[in-house]
């Protein structure tokens, strides 16, 4: 026991009680070593670094898992968390919806049945209450509203990019990815961006979408240390290969914006 392991150990505990020795007996026979790892670095280095709310720091981490669509167990456990720091069922499944835009419908897919295993242990009641109506039954509307919030002309830059190739994708993005989804009034803009964020970074592969959540959230009113925080957690379930890409888009961003 040292500092960065108390630390981490009273994070998991506020988080989730009987996982903390759970996690260290699953690995005593054959890795205790990545017990200790997970304790000191994960939870005792980033999960207490103060940049993120544990609100945040979990709705960025199930967006991530979501997005990865490779770590079942891990999902449940963060959905569990994000439950008890106050992310509401609902909430969990609006964050996997966003991270399936980035994901794709398997992951979401996926996803949803992981939750659904998390909420019957919970007892939570199904269905679940369904989300506010949309002020407007004009999807094209609603998702040219939600970029305007963030980006202001982006939707007219959306269309134009892609004239020539495959203008009805153009179409997709505005109509399903803003005006089904991203225009859901469930998530804080703030947590909408987190997530995409989130999903973006673990994904690996998508700088320019990236560089694009970046200033949005700095429009809504993520603090430059909010948007780095959030990257810097990516490392611990993405790896730091995508993080360190992730810092570098981020990096550029922030020049393009002047902060």
């Amino acid at each position: 026991m040292n500092d960065r392991y108390a630390r981490g150990l009273a994070a998991l505990n506020a988080l989730a009680p009987q996982s903390a020795q759970a996690v260290q007996d699953a690995l005593a026979d054959i890795a205790p070593d990545m017990g200790r790892f997970i304790m000191e670095f994960a939870y005792g280095d980033v999960f207490t670094r103060p940049g993120l709310t544990p609100n945040l720091r979990q709705t960025a981490t199930i967006a991530a898992l979501t997005a990865l669509g490779n770590a079942a167990p891990q999902l449940r456990f963060h959905i569990e968390a994000g439950m008890a720091v106050g992310i509401s069922p609902q909430a969990v499944i609006d964050i996997i919806y966003v991270a399936t835009v980035f994901g794709g419908f398997p992951a979401g897919l996926n996803a949803i049945a992981a939750a659904r295993e998390v909420f019957a242990g919970k007892g939570v009641a199904m269905p679940l209450p369904r989300s506010p109506e949309p002020e407007t039954a004009d999807r094209r509307a609603r998702g040219l509203a939600a970029l305007a919030v963030t980006s202001r002309d982006a939707g007219q830059r959306v269309v134009e990019s892609l004239a020539d190739i495959a203008p009805e994708f153009a179409g997709f993005i505005l109509d399903f990815s803003y005006g089904d989804v991203i225009s859901r009034a469930v998530l804080t803009p703030a947590q909408k961006e987190v997530a995409m964020i989130a999903a973006a970074v673990a994904r690996g592969t998508m700088a320019p979408q990236l560089a694009v959540h970046v200033k949005a959230a700095a429009a809504v009113g993520m603090t430059r240390e909010q948007i780095v925080e959030v990257v810097i957690q990516m490392a611990v379930y993405a790896g730091f290969p995508a993080a360190i890409n992730g810092l570098l888009t981020v990096r550029e961003a922030f020049r393009e914006m002047g902060i």
